[in-house]
């Protein structure tokens, strides 16, 4: 079972590509506050903090420590080695109604 670990969401799914989708199309989206780019949370937002910035700019803008580090790269270690990430996106692709922006 997966659960949704956006604050206030108790949403479950047998399979990790539906959590992924949900997050992306039932959540707000986010505004990075390293790069101010606007996403969908949860694992994408978490997917971009680690591939377009340093641990440093992580840790300074979340107020972060080593363990947060740790924990959030073994959340992509897990859904990366579970889910059909083309599936994902196929999926969102022919999302005509995605979460609106939050800036």
């Amino acid at each position: 079972m997966w659960s949704c670990a956006i604050a206030g969401c108790d949403t479950e799914t047998e399979r990790v590509e539906d959590l992924i989708v949900h997050q992306a199309r039932d959540h707000e989206r986010v505004q990075c506050p390293v790069c101010a780019t606007v996403l969908p949370d949860g694992y994408f937002a978490i997917k971009h903090t680690f591939e377009e910035h340093t641990r440093t700019d992580f840790m300074r803008a979340y107020d972060a420590e080593p363990k947060d580090i740790r924990q959030r790269e073994s959340v992509i270690e897990a859904v990366e080695s579970r889910a059909d990430m083309d599936e994902v996106l196929s999926r969102l692709d022919t999302d005509s109604s995605p979460a609106e922006s939050h800036t």
